[in-house]
């Protein structure tokens, strides 16, 4: 199988659906490169640029991403697909360089903020 490189500028908004953790085997150890370093793996979600159409995908880096918060939006380096085959299963594998809080966006706050207040109207108090 081969690596399918993804143009991330033709994706929507990206955000970080779950805070980047330790990607481990069945028995519960840390994977490794082929060179001995750390592999993580962050949640995120992407959202088509036209549409409401929503897409999640987990995504392995070497080493930790820093500075990551759930619900605020992400940049993402090197972005790569793989698809894979095995005992009657498959699923595609994503890798990226590096997932780093995108600068600027200025949107990321704010989404935290309106998800942490819950669903609509759970949050408007009491209405007199």
């Amino acid at each position: 199988m081969e690596n399918k490189p993804i143009d991330v500028a033709r994706l929507g908004a990206i955000r970080c659906l779950i805070a980047p953790e330790p990607r481990t085997t069945q028995e519960g150890d840390q994977r490794r490169d082929r060179e001995g370093n750390p592999l993580w793996i962050t949640g995120l979600v992407v959202r088509q640029q036209e549409g409401r159409r929503l897409e999640e995908i987990h995504v392995t880096t070497v080493g930790q991403p820093q500075g990551l918060t759930e619900g605020g939006e992400v940049k993402l380096t090197n972005l790569w697909a793989r698809d894979w085959a095995l005992e009657g299963r498959t699923g595609t594998t994503y890798r990226a360089d590096s997932i780093t809080p995108a600068t600027g966006s200025g949107g990321g706050s704010a989404t935290a903020a309106a998800a942490a207040a819950g669903p609509r109207g759970k949050s408007s108090g009491g209405d007199s």
